[in-house]
């Protein structure tokens, strides 16, 4: 049996962004616009409300936070006085609701976008239809420099989300979720992305061939996907990531309710069970052994307002 996580808070409409700042937890809540911050032992504290939905998390190297507005297609900044700021307007530069976010330590922001209209296409439509050709529409990350500009545009990804940064801040690994895989782009020295190169592969390769084929293989697994739940394509993981051990990704599982330690080249060296989907996870807490889990009913934000069944869990891991 895999081992199962624990829930320690309930009630929340959508959490993402899961992120350990200053020796507490902080979180998104995007159905509902707002940031909170958990000690871990009483009951967390909503610090901001964020227009256009609050989307990722981070921090400048003077204390100043960064937020993403969703549908605003913004980074806002918190200034001391607590006024909120844009940052950097990316307008021009989404496709769809701007996403995750990586601040690193000297200040730059990465922030990923959907590319679409992601949820107004699964309202309407199976989740696998989106791979009939062309496939989903791609999106670059932005790389912001500390004061907000634009640093550049990496080249474009399948819904670039989670990320993090290996080999001592050289590369940047991010989860392009639509794509089921992990993605390695080197980091230039001025802050820039290199090309990107698969890192581990989240399905078999003959599924994901199968998937975007454009023939009748490709109609016949879209249409059994689409029978089956998405549980075709679900039995590996795909979205938001965190570092694991000895350079692996803690990867969650959107489609089914599970985090995944992976290795280079896709290798499943870990589960944990969730109660619910899970759309983001972090290894954290006080003594930084932690695998917190935010899991939803539903990661469609107009229904995950009225629904409010998000969880955080949570799992010690073993020494």
């Amino acid at each position: 049996m895999r081992p199962q996580a624990t829930v320690v808070l309930d009630g929340f409409g959508t959490l993402e962004s899961l992120r350990w700042h200053d020796g507490a937890l902080w979180f998104c809540d995007f159905a509902h616009g707002t940031v909170h911050r958990w000690d871990t032992l009483g009951e967390p504290e909503t610090v901001l409300e964020v227009p256009g939905r609050a989307g990722g998390l981070g921090w400048l190297p003077d204390g100043r936070m960064l937020v993403v507005s969703m549908d605003g297609r913004r980074v806002h900044r918190q200034e001391p006085d607590g006024s909120l700021v844009v940052h950097a307007d990316l307008g021009d530069i989404a496709g769809g609701p701007v996403n995750d976010m990586l601040v690193d330590g000297q200040g730059r922001a990465y922030v990923g976008n959907f590319g679409f209209d992601y949820h107004g296409f699964v309202r309407q439509r199976p989740n696998a239809m989106l791979y009939a050709p062309p496939g989903p529409p791609r999106a670059p990350l932005a790389c912001l420099s500390p004061e907000g500009e634009l640093l550049g545009l990496s080249e474009p990804l399948v819904f670039p989300n989670g990320c993090f940064l290996i080999d001592e801040g050289r590369t940047l690994l991010v989860a392009e979720t639509l794509a089921m895989r992990l993605t390695a782009l080197p980091v230039l020295p001025d802050g820039r992305l290199g090309p990107p190169r698969p890192w581990a592969p989240l399905v078999p390769a003959w599924l994901w061939r199968s998937l975007n084929s454009p023939g009748l293989r490709g109609r016949i697994t879209r249409r059994v996907s689409s029978l089956l739940d998405h549980q075709a394509i679900a039995d590996r993981s795909d979205t938001p990531i965190a570092p694991g051990k000895d350079g692996t990704a803690w990867v969650a599982n959107a489609l089914r309710g599970e985090c995944v330690r992976v290795g280079p080249g896709g290798t499943i060296l870990d589960r944990v069970a969730t109660s619910q989907r899970t759309l983001s996870c972090l290894v954290a807490g006080p003594r930084g052994d932690t695998l917190y889990a935010a899991t939803v009913p539903t990661d469609d934000p107009e229904r995950a307002a009225q629904l409010d069944g998000a969880r955080l869990e949570a799992f010690v891991l073993p020494s």
